[in-house]
């Protein structure tokens, strides 16, 4: 890899893992305590959020929408650092930003350590790997099992639009079969890392002519 290519990547990362620290967030899928303490919040503001249960589900959403819109803030239904601050008084949780941050943060860094492994049809260990094989490889050194293959990679988490990824989202397209047929690991600034078979693990561009054109979707796991 040129050493002004590999020193932009170092550069990227480090962005991306520092804005991530300030963007963990509450937002639909999220379960817990803390999600029903949001939710008896903006009931008690005249959001209906639904019952308190602790489970962020679309009425939660539809809550935290028109609370933000009330305060000019951003309305897409996640409970940011700005949005946590106004609704609770308070800054979120630190405990919440650090897990998710420190989990990435392994898990970006883990896939950067298999640049250039060939790719191996089935394969899942560095001695080669296909998308999958390579994804699940990965995420099993943070404490994650995914499934086997990239379709059933995508059952997993929640889906995330292509205006929300975020670092250590898995990213998939639709390639040799319909569906999800290749899953990679999103970097940030557009770019994710796979295994592909033609160069086996190599960092693209979400939006290059070919990815763009087969992108299916996304799915947050960590």
């Amino acid at each position: 890899m040129p050493k002004l290519f590999r020193t932009l990547l170092v550069f990227l990362l480090v962005f991306c893992f520092s804005s991530l620290a300030h963007a963990a967030a509450y937002q639909e899928g999220d379960q817990g305590d803390d999600v029903a303490l949001i939710q008896q919040r903006l009931n008690s503001l005249g959001y209906n959020a639904g019952a308190a249960d602790g489970d962020f589900g679309t009425v939660t959403s539809n809550a935290v929408i028109n609370f933000q819109r009330d305060q000019g803030l951003e309305t897409d239904g996640i409970i940011g650092a700005r949005t946590y601050r106004l609704l609770m008084g308070r800054d979120i949780p630190v405990s919440r930003a650090s897990s998710s941050t420190s989990a990435v943060r392994r898990a970006t860094q883990i896939a950067m350590n298999y640049m250039n492994v060939p790719y191996v049809f089935g394969g899942t260990t560095p001695s080669g790997f296909d998308c999958s094989g390579y994804t699940g490889y990965v995420f099993r050194q943070v404490g994650i099992y995914l499934p086997r293959t990239a379709d059933a990679q995508f059952e997993l988490g929640r889906s995330v639009s292509y205006n929300n990824l975020q670092p250590g989202d898995l990213v998939f397209f639709t390639t040799y079969a319909p569906g999800a047929s290749h899953v990679g690991i999103y970097l940030g600034n557009s770019r994710f890392i796979s295994a592909t078979s033609s160069r086996g693990v190599v960092v693209s561009r979400l939006d290059s002519g070919y990815w763009g054109n087969s992108y299916y979707g996304a799915r947050r796991i960590l």
